[in-house]
């Protein structure tokens, strides 16, 4: 936990709701995996982004013109549930530890929460995310709107905080780049160790735990369900099953990225399973790769977001006709969006807290809003030459499914590609193979 950093992030939002105004946020719930056994538990984005506390059964209360700017309501301390399902912060700990200005047991939250909406013209609440939250929202709402005879003003205007909590998270601090440079390290150096001990024999599942014994090592873990597709697999975009046999001859996809301290990488490569591409697969690749390394070099501020998803895609379409996959004149190709048989999803998307990140991708007036200093995105153009295709292609380019994805920080004066520890030319890869 960085107390200052999260300190911050909720002067930075009171300030831009102002003080007539009031915010609730939810901690994460537990998640049931079976019967009496839970899911390993992730706090909410927001809420970390904000406080810093890591518990469940949580709600925190921002209220810039309140005697208590910042209050937290959360479980009470409990001796025997902490000897068998670790230890609580409790209200003092709320307070000393994570730097409440007040903090109340959870149990008494309907008892407090009108008092923080009255008087304000402002919540900020995401409403219908959860019916359950929203009635106990709307309790207090309507609780505040019965003391109207007594002069008490009730809320008027209602927002969700994503309005300002978006943009905030959309432009990352110096602390938030620090942990994704970390998170990045990490899965590179992974993604590396990978590559050295691929082979023909070896199954997705042994390839999928390299990586997760990797993460742990270093005090991360898997920030989503890792994509280990070998051979026609690879042509599947979330294929996460993983339990196949990888032999002679095919390719290993692999979209895996570590979260360190709340914050994500996210990689793909692809590598021949016996260390050296054929023929048919080092030309998509040479294509995949050059698509990538020129959006990625147009990266700058001021830059429009879609043009770096234009630039792959022209280069694409290009290789597509260039190796007789696909025909006709390369504009016409672009503008009936023919290359989508074989490339069909966008070329990068924001990162941070959450691997598919808070941030509009249009401005107020519609149009794909301008890369500004700070903001992380992916870059990731692939090529899948899935079973759909089989009557379509030369048989060579049958079950190639070829994705590189690195991870991009704009910066003052153009970018830094955090992920490019891991190899990705042709020649890169099949040398760190046969050393191997």
């Amino acid at each position: 936990m960085n107390g200052a950093f999260h300190l911050n992030n909720r002067h930075e939002l009171m300030e831009k709701m102002g003080p007539d105004s009031v915010a609730i946020f939810f901690a994460a719930p537990e998640a049931t995996y079976s019967h009496d056994v839970q899911y390993t538990y992730r706090q909410d984005s927001n809420f970390q982004y904000l406080t810093g506390f890591p518990e469940p059964e949580a709600v925190a209360v921002l209220a810039p013109g309140h005697e208590h700017p910042f209050t937290l309501f959360v479980r009470p301390r409990d001796l025997d549930k902490e000897i068998w399902n670790g230890f609580r912060a409790g209200v003092e700990g709320a307070k000393e530890t994570y730097g409440a200005d007040a903090a109340y047991t959870i149990d008494t939250l309907a008892d407090h929460l009108p008092t923080y909406m009255a008087d304000c013209k402002h919540l900020y609440f995401k409403f219908g995310a959860d019916a359950q939250l929203d009635a106990q929202v709307f309790k207090a709402l309507n609780a505040v709107r019965g003391q109207i005879r007594n002069g008490v003003k009730a809320p008027q205007h209602l927002h969700d905080p994503g309005l300002f909590l978006n943009e905030m998270r959309l432009i990352k601090k110096p602390y938030e780049m620090d942990m994704m440079r970390k998170a990045a390290q990490i899965s590179a150096e992974a993604h590396t160790e990978l590559m050295k001990v691929l082979k023909p024999g070896v199954y997705e599942y042994q390839m999928e735990s390299v990586l997760n014994s990797y993460f742990r090592e270093r005090n991360a873990r898997m920030g989503y369900p890792a994509i280990v597709g070998g051979g026609v697999n690879g042509t599947i975009l979330h294929y996460i099953e993983n339990h196949t046999r990888l032999e002679d001859g095919m390719l290993l996809l692999v979209d895996a990225g570590a979260e360190y301290a709340h914050y994500n990488a996210d990689i793909t490569r692809t590598s021949p399973v016996n260390g050296r591409f054929n023929e048919a697969q080092k030309a998509v690749y040479e294509v995949v790769l050059k698509a990538n390394e020129e959006a990625i070099a147009l990266t700058k501020p001021g830059v429009g977001f879609d043009e770096i998803n234009a630039k792959a895609t022209e280069v694409i379409t290009e290789g597509l006709v260039d190796l007789k996959l696909l025909q006709g004149n390369v504009s016409e190709l672009i503008e009936t969006k023919a290359y989508q048989k074989f490339y069909m999803h966008k070329t990068g998307h924001w990162l941070g807290a959450d691997v598919h990140d808070m941030g509009d991708y249009l401005d107020d007036e519609g149009n794909f809003r301008k890369l500004q200093a700070g903001m992380v995105m992916t870059v990731e153009p692939g090529i899948y030459v899935g079973p759909h295709l089989s009557n379509e292609v030369p048989e060579a380019f049958h079950h190639i499914g070829i994705r590189i994805e690195d991870d991009i920080l704009v910066t003052e004066d153009g970018y830094e590609n955090m992920t490019a520890a891991v190899p990705k030319s042709v020649e890169a890869i099949e040398a760190l193979m046969a050393e191997a």
